[in-house]
């Protein structure tokens, strides 16, 4: 395994990550768009065709009906919840890392770096819920032309208007049981792509970019292999009126395989799977950049 930097600094991984975050979601949002939509669209009726056939069938009608910015609705909520996410995603990262570590110069374990990244998942949730929740409400209202929000304020008001703090938070629980596990695996992956890629003798600093793009871009496919799942019954659960779903997540869960089986857990996986490349790519290029400038900066933070 390659050597990795030392030491490592929670608080630059607070800032560098969320500069990474404002660059995912610039790359990412239009295919989150379209895997909301999907995943949220009712089962067929007969004789009524589906909204979307598929993920570039609701690209394209995206795109003709409410042209480019209708791939960009919602994106106000995670960029105010992103930096701030990101950022407290790296620094439980960077926590969980050095947490771990007897010594400065230690090298950590694969599993070692699977707890930090889960540590992570645990440390997003607070601002991840409500701001995914109030995401997929303007992504769903874009959609069926039902207007019932202004913007991510006017929803997150109308939210604690309707149900207080609960209404915004409705999800919590399913976003824990997709990013726990989901953060374990993208940060173990990347780290373990780093060390692969990192030639005998050399550090995993002085990777190239391209390396660096193709790292961030795996670890993001292996984050969703692990999150769509659950991602589907929190976009369902998020969107769904209240008291449709008493029971919480385990009869979103009954639903879909009742009614869809159990492919409906999978929904939006083309859509996803688009997007987890490039988005994550970008995001870990503009969180090793950002760190660069900050080792440069302040080498003692």
């Amino acid at each position: 395994m390659a050597k990795q930097p030392q030491p490592i600094s929670p608080m630059k991984n607070f800032f560098a990550g969320g500069f990474g975050g404002v660059c995912l979601v610039f790359v990412g949002h239009p295919l989150d768009t379209i895997k909301v939509r999907i995943q949220t669209q009712p089962k067929p009726v007969p004789g009524i065709p589906a909204a979307y056939s598929g993920t570039f069938d609701c690209f394209k009608k995206t795109l003709v009906k409410e042209g480019v910015r209708g791939l960009y609705k919602g994106m106000a909520a995670p960029i105010i919840g992103v930096t701030p996410m990101f950022a407290v995603c790296f620094f439980g990262f960077g926590l969980g890392k050095k947490l771990q570590q007897k010594h400065p110069e230690d090298t950590l374990t694969y599993p070692q770096l699977f707890a930090a990244g889960m540590l992570s998942g645990v440390f997003t949730t607070a601002i991840m819920a409500p701001g995914e929740r109030i995401k997929c409400l303007l992504q769903i209202q874009a959609a069926s032309g039902d207007v019932k929000y202004a913007g991510p304020m006017d929803c997150a008001k109308q939210l604690y208007r309707e149900a207080g703090i609960r209404g915004v938070y409705k999800g919590t629980v399913l976003t824990l049981m997709r990013d726990v596990p989901a953060s374990g695996m993208y940060f173990m992956t990347y780290e373990w792509l780093k060390n692969i890629l990192t030639p005998e003798g050399h550090s995993v600093s002085e990777l190239s970019v391209p390396k660096i793009l193709f790292a961030g871009g795996m670890a993001g496919i292996f984050n969703w292999a692990v999150a769509i799942p659950p991602d589907v019954l929190k976009s369902r659960f998020q969107t769904a009126p209240a008291g449709k779903y008493p029971n919480g997540f385990r009869d979103v869960l009954r639903e879909l395989i009742r009614e869809e089986g159990i492919g409906s857990l999978y929904k939006g996986f083309t859509a996803v799977m688009l997007r987890a490349f490039p988005a994550n790519a970008a995001c870990f290029l503009g969180f090793e950049v950002a760190m660069k400038f900050l080792n440069w900066l302040s080498p003692n933070l």
